[in-house]
């Protein structure tokens, strides 16, 4: 049995026009909010698989675990090529998926996307940072995502995947710069001055950076599950959480 959810009278924070969840009842007091859409989660786990090869084939480009000795050259240049071969396809799949996910955050429903340019944002951000520092807030709750996750995925996810993409493409084209791709991303080490090393490095900044969010991540989520018990960790498999009926009823808050 589905329930209809009013339409929001509440400030929004979102940039485009909400779509509403799938809300279905469980108990009298009880339901099941579709939270996180299919596309949502195959994006999610794609970007987990990409992640991890990039990391771990990244961390052996720039640093072989096997040295090249005359000797073992063959070996080495064997693996180091199939190592860069996997790297190269976590790349263009990392790529492509974020393509798909920008696509999905106007697509998908209200709790795919937000607007990190409204006021109404940043005031919930500073309350939700109180929060976490058992700090008196007004933090009100969110079915989705909260302002701040919202804002660490605009800047991890967002821009730091943008920022990764592009310099790993400059240098995956740097050998061959008259080529089409190479004369397209040619533009790239302009923006830092024209130094190939500068982009080299906020590539491997960026790595680091995303090493450290996903850390954040993983605890953060299961923190939300143990305090919320509302099925936070499983939601990314299900799509669903389960909330208060009155929170779908009355409508939240605020949009999160």
């Amino acid at each position: 049995m589905s329930i209809p959810t009013p339409l929001q009278k509440s400030k929004k924070v979102f940039l485009k026009r909400s779509r509403e969840p799938k809300v279905t009842a469980i108990k009298h007091d009880v339901v099941k909010v579709y939270v996180w859409e299919l596309p949502v989660r195959i994006f999610h786990w794609l970007n987990v698989i990409a992640i991890i090869l990039l990391m771990l084939t990244g961390f052996y480009i720039g640093n072989p675990i096997v040295g090249a000795s005359v000797h073992e050259e063959a070996y080495y240049s064997f693996v180091m090529g199939w190592i860069r071969y996997i790297h190269f396809f976590a790349a263009f799949l990392f790529s492509l998926n974020l393509l798909f996910r920008f696509y999905w955050a106007f697509k998908g429903n209200k709790y795919s996307t937000s607007n990190p340019f409204k006021i109404v944002f940043w005031r919930e951000i500073f309350e939700t940072v109180k929060y976490y520092l058992f700090l008196r807030n007004k933090k009100p709750h969110y079915v989705g995502h909260n302002p701040l996750a919202q804002l660490s995925y605009w800047i991890f996810i967002g821009l730091g995947s943008v920022l990764m993409v592009f310099t790993g493409f400059y240098m995956y084209v740097e050998p061959q710069p008259e080529t089409f791709i190479g004369k397209v991303f040619a533009w790239v080490p302009i923006l830092f001055g024209g130094s190939s090393f500068a982009v080299r490095s906020l590539h491997h900044i960026g790595a680091w950076g995303f090493m450290v969010f996903m850390l954040i991540h993983i605890y953060m989520a299961f923190r939300e599950d143990y305090m919320q018990r509302n099925g936070t960790m499983s939601s990314i498999f299900t799509g669903y959480k389960t909330e208060a009926k009155h929170v779908m009823t009355n409508g939240e808050k605020h949009e999160g």
